[in-house]
């Protein structure tokens, strides 16, 4: 399929330059498959669409202040992207720019710590390191930014350390460059609500890596592939899903994220999911048949990107253009603090 049948023009106003004051205040635009129509709602209503039984399975990873900006000796700026910590100690995986004019072995000034470039893979990605867990430590909590995508014209403010993160964000699973911005909207009343209704919450990580915002530079969508990010379906969540499943009722991702994550387990001679922690790099594209997940929380992605083909191959690449075109009628926000949409 050509690139060009997934675009939409989206007036550049509509695009979220701060999250609303309160999670739950986002909209919602509900896209029912059975049927094709299209409602508006609050994010607040989200409740009435489940019942008891059902499994909400959320991403858990946390963001951190991966954007860390220093100094050459000489004096230029640098800015050193945080990708992956790498098993050496202290050692990581970055993009660092201007990258051309760098050196192996120059060391980036931040205050009075450091931390060395080491190799240059090319593409502006680097292997650095920091002296030690320490420096490590004090250099990204000093230094570091929230790592805003680019399409937010602003600076990061301290607001923005705990709005762009869930509250199912575990500091015991740290390691997203990008957060997975489906789970924004939920709140601790939205989920006791879904508890009473008797829903089961189940968590598993996945890292989100800048090759979320890789753009689709091909022509044709099946040359494309996605970048490889770390990702951990535990045994307790695998049997919470499972479990579900078995009884006939409805596994419910918030976000790509999550649904790549699910649709990326092994199913068993028994159609259980089989619990892992590895790499996946799962490109979902139309025609891929869905396994696990029955309904899809999501915010609107942009045109020409891999997460709006995802939601193609889950819901019809034109019912969801249509949507996103009445999104777009009733000035929905766009984007990772724009508003929601829940395919069901």
């Amino acid at each position: 399929m050509d690139i060009s049948l997934f675009d939409f023009n989206l007036p550049s106003e509509l695009i979220a330059q701060a999250p609303p004051e309160n999670r739950d205040e986002s909209r919602l635009l509900v896209l029912n498959r059975d049927n094709k129509s299209v409602d508006t709602k609050s994010f607040k209503d989200i409740t009435s669409y489940f019942q008891n039984g059902d499994c909400l399975v959320v991403n858990n990873t946390k963001v951190f202040k991966a954007r860390l900006l220093g100094k050459r000796k000489s004096g230029g700026e640098v800015e050193v992207f945080l990708v992956r910590r790498l098993e050496q100690q202290n050692l990581w995986t970055a993009l660092v720019k201007p990258s051309r004019r760098l050196s192996e072995g120059e060391e980036i000034v931040f205050g009075g710590f450091t931390l060395q470039l080491l190799s240059n893979r090319g593409e502006g990605r680097w292997d650095v390191q920091f002296p030690s867990q320490e420096t490590e430590e004090t250099v990204i909590e000093q230094f570091g930014h929230v790592p805003l995508p680019l399409y937010i014209k602003r600076s990061d403010t301290p607001s923005d350390v705990s709005r762009y993160q869930t509250i199912f964000a575990d500091p015991t699973q740290t390691g997203a460059v990008a957060a997975p911005t489906a789970g924004f909207h939920f709140t601790d009343e939205i989920l006791a609500e879904l508890k009473e209704i008797g829903v089961e919450i189940a968590e598993l990580t996945l890292h989100v890596g800048p090759g979320t915002f890789k753009p689709v530079s091909v022509d044709n969508i099946e040359d494309h592939s996605v970048d490889p990010e770390y990702a951990i379906l535990s045994k307790e969540t695998a049997e919470k899903i499972n479990k579900a499943r078995r009884n006939g009722n409805q596994v419910i991702a918030v976000g790509t994220t999550s649904t790549r994550t699910l649709e990326s387990a092994e199913i068993d001679n028994d159609g259980n999911l089989v619990p892992f922690e590895k790499f996946v790099n799962l490109y979902i594209q139309p025609g891929y048949k869905f396994k696990v997940v029955d309904h899809l929380i999501t915010n609107f992605h942009l045109p020409k990107s891999s997460l709006l083909i995802l939601i193609s191959a889950f819901a019809g690449r034109e019912e969801v253009l249509d949507a996103y075109q009445r999104a777009i009628t009733e000035k929905y926000r766009f984007y990772s603090y724009g508003d929601a949409m829940l395919i069901w």
